[in-house]
């Protein structure tokens, strides 16, 4: 049903920060804290290092991601089943536990955290062997729902090679370089040829240069001077890229090959580039306007009817403490059976008014991933666009670096500019239509 991402972890600050950050998710819900005094995630996690200062154990935490497939809606007993299986299997069950809800880009997604920690036997829960074990419960919730498993899923050697590293993606993000984009053009250009040169020659065409590292046999440049390590991006050994490039000694140094791109990237090239970025972040400024207005209705939407279900609790709880009898009516209830009755009809009516809101949150957490999802249509066909404008100006600009020359032909882009922003104005005003 899902993809499951583990891994032990210490540093329960940070990652209550992480999971409570609102400023990259449209929405945070706290929804479970077991087993810890404190009601709130950041004292949780306190506790849970507390304890495990006790103990020699440093990764004192578990922390489980739970992503569904994005053409699946998950309800939040999907999730909780799902949570309860992983615990079994991983060896964690009646750890203190914490379950946070993210939703982000109109997709929603589950974060489990356990405390490792044994507070009985003051030892470490063993992690054995966990992403084979949770390999293998991913694969049997797809199998039990009968949806499409991915490639990788179905068979380790057949993952996705453009998937890619917090690192690799942060590196990227800081050049406005969509790392999905760039791991496959150089994957192409990688399987296009079988030699060095041949590599070099069809990496220029794309606007990259092949040098060799200081520490790495092969990187790659791009028309920036940014450092790329050629079997990371690949997704290969250094090994075996050495065996079809060689050691790199005919390569120039990363130095060289800078001094050469910054000799050949006049103002005109430059000026070529930041026009094209310019474009986009015009488009994309727009998009993220509309999507924080979004966002702000439909959080104002969930307070409101978050504050409505506390007040309705507490008025039937109030209403249900008043009907036990007391004293010596107490006393006569409970003698006769009276009073077991009416706390077992309390406890009925109040799990049918847990069970009432928990449908009415899910039925308007729904509603807002609709309509957010009609805004990251736009927000990809933004960012494709964006991406094969750069894709040609990258072959613009190798040609005319490899050649000499210093300022390729102007692009028309006014009339496919103004077709973009007329598909974004409009995608975007019928979404805050739909939020509204």
């Amino acid at each position: 049903m899902m993809i499951l991402k583990g891994s032990q972890r210490s540093g329960g600050q940070n990652l209550a920060a992480h999971l409570l950050n609102i400023n990259d998710n449209d929405h945070v819900r706290l929804h479970e804290l077991r087993g810890f005094a404190s009601r709130d995630l950041k004292g949780a996690f306190k506790e849970a290092e507390a304890v495990a200062r006790g103990t020699k154990c440093r990764q004192y935490l578990f922390s489980l991601s739970f992503s569904p497939p994005s053409s699946e809606s998950v309800t939040v007993e999907q999730f909780e089943e799902a949570i309860g299986r992983a615990e079994t299997k991983l060896g964690l069950d009646g750890q203190p536990r914490a379950i946070v809800f993210h939703e982000k880009e109109g997709r929603r997604h589950a974060h489990c955290v356990w405390s490792r920690i044994d507070a009985q036997t003051m030892t470490a829960r063993q992690m054995s062997f966990f992403k084979t074990k949770l390999s293998g419960l991913s694969r049997e919730l797809y199998l039990e729902h009968g949806w499409k498993m991915p490639r990788g899923l179905e068979n380790a050697a057949e993952r996705n090679p453009v998937n890619f590293t917090l690192a690799e993606w942060q590196q990227a993000k800081r050049q406005d370089i969509d790392p999905r984009w760039l791991k496959s053009t150089l994957q192409d250009c990688w399987q296009r040829s079988d030699s060095a040169t041949a590599l070099n020659q069809a990496l220029q065409e794309r606007g990259f240069f092949l040098a060799r590292g200081d520490r790495r046999s092969h990187v790659v440049l791009d028309h920036r001077g940014e450092v790329w390590s050629l079997p990371r991006m690949l997704g290969l050994k250094t090994k075996d890229v050495r065996d079809r490039l060689g050691d790199g000694e005919n390569l120039g140094t990363v130095e060289d090959a800078k001094k050469q791109i910054a000799e050949k990237m006049t103002p005109a090239l430059r000026r070529h580039v930041e026009e094209s970025r310019a474009d986009f972040k015009e488009r994309d400024s727009q998009l993220k306007n509309y999507r924080a207005e979004m966002v702000r209705l439909q959080r104002k939407v969930r307070d409101t009817l978050e504050s409505q279900h506390a007040q309705e609790w507490q008025a039937e709880t109030r209403a249900r403490a008043e009907r036990l009898p007391k004293g010596l009516r107490g006393l006569l209830a409970r003698l006769t059976g009276t009073y077991k009755k009416i706390k077992s009809q309390n406890e009925a009516e109040a799990k049918a008014t847990s069970e009432r809101q928990a449908v009415e949150r899910q039925k308007l957490i729904e509603q807002h991933l609709k309509q957010r999802a009609v805004l990251r249509e736009r927000e990809q066909e933004l960012r494709q666009q964006q991406a094969e404008r750069l894709s040609a100006l990258r072959s613009d600009i190798g040609r005319y670096l490899t050649m000499g020359r210093s300022e390729p032909p102007r692009r028309d882009r006014g009339e496919s500019r103004r077709k973009s922003e007329g598909r974004a104005d409009r995608s975007a005003s019928t979404s805050l239509k739909l939020t509204r």
